[in-house]
């Protein structure tokens, strides 16, 4: 039986023995074609308008002459500002170290299994962080109110040495200890966060490896912990530093005091204040170039790709283009 011509096969154009034709390629793009930045006119007049406003700024600031910055840079390296400094530089350093070392203790009762140590370290970041900071420095303070004696001896027995407080505790005692306490209330929660912050999974792996307690804090915890708490604890240290000041309110001698002294007899209240500005804007630009070097330290190997360069490195690589280009 004949098949009806309308379902007929097309006919093969193709010779015999020679295979089908192939499909034309992709030119790809046009070697002279040349790609054209998206304008954004309306970033480039907001830069523009944030650059004046920035500029008016600078120049009604450096041409004012109420700040006196002659006086500002008679009194900059003065040595009664130099004597404040370093004890806000000390009170820094000492809270903050002894405020990690109370945190890293109250983080592991956080998160420890016993609910009564949860209990005691939820309780005591409570109370730190709900009251301010000037309220628990004049708080110990005046200790002596409610303790005019401390002893040690038996528990519910007799004392064996008995000190008065007042002789005990001094201004600069009381804000060490003050701020310390107020440190390890805000440590523990970023210890704690950066602990929590690393897979479980990844301790699961290394029991089931067998590798001990401590070999897994040190290789696995806390440089993956690290990433999570450096960040925040430049955020505290900074904060430290400039926390210091309210430690003039009890007479310490630290940098916003010593100022204080001198404005308070010489009556340049402006220029003494920019003195002590600019030296906590020296200051924590200092341990902000620290924390941003300290965090590439502890980025590395977090993600595939290279770490972008410094700041200095780009420098150095816009150097050495415009040495290229003018040679």
């Amino acid at each position: 039986m004949a098949t009806p011509p309308d379902v007929l096969p097309a006919p093969d154009r193709t010779a015999p023995g020679r295979p089908a034709t192939p499909p034309d390629p992709d030119p790809g793009p046009d070697p002279g074609a040349r790609i054209v930045a998206r304008r954004r006119p309306g970033q480039w007049l907001a830069a523009g308008v944030a650059l004046l406003l920035a500029a008016m700024a600078v120049n009604s600031i450096a041409r004012n002459e109420a700040f006196q910055w002659g006086v500002v840079a008679d009194w900059f390296t003065a040595r009664s500002v130099l004597d404040g400094l370093t004890l806000t530089l000390w009170l820094t350093a000492v809270t903050l170290a002894l405020g990690f070392v109370l945190g890293t203790g109250l983080a592991t009762m956080r998160l420890s299994a016993n609910p009564v140590l949860r209990a005691l370290g939820w309780g005591y970041v409570w109370v730190f962080r709900a009251t301010p900071p000037l309220v628990q420095l004049l708080f110990f303070f005046n200790i002596g109110a409610l303790y005019p004696t401390l002893g040690l001896g038996i528990p519910f027995g007799p004392e064996f040495v008995t000190v008065r407080t007042v002789n005990l505790i001094g201004p600069t005692l009381t804000a060490v200890i003050g701020l310390t306490l107020l440190e390890g209330a805000y440590a523990a929660e970023v210890i704690r966060g950066g602990i929590l912050s690393v897979d479980r999974g990844q301790l699961e792996a290394a029991a089931a490896l067998g590798l001990g307690r401590w070999r897994v804090l040190r290789r696995i915890v806390v440089p993956q912990a690290m990433r999570s708490i450096v960040p925040t604890a430049g955020n505290m240290l900074i904060s430290a530093l400039k926390g210091t000041s309210i430690v003039s309110v009890l007479a310490v001698s630290d940098l916003l005091y010593s100022v204080q002294l001198v404005y308070l007899q010489s009556y340049r209240v402006i220029p003494m204040l920019v003195v002590a500005t600019l030296w906590y804007l020296v200051i924590t630009t200092l341990l902000s170039v620290g924390q941003y070097y300290v965090e590439r330290h502890y980025a590395r190997g977090a993600t595939r790709e290279a770490l972008p360069p410094t700041p200095l490195q780009r420098a150095r690589a816009a150097l050495r283009r415009l040495r290229e280009v003018t040679a």
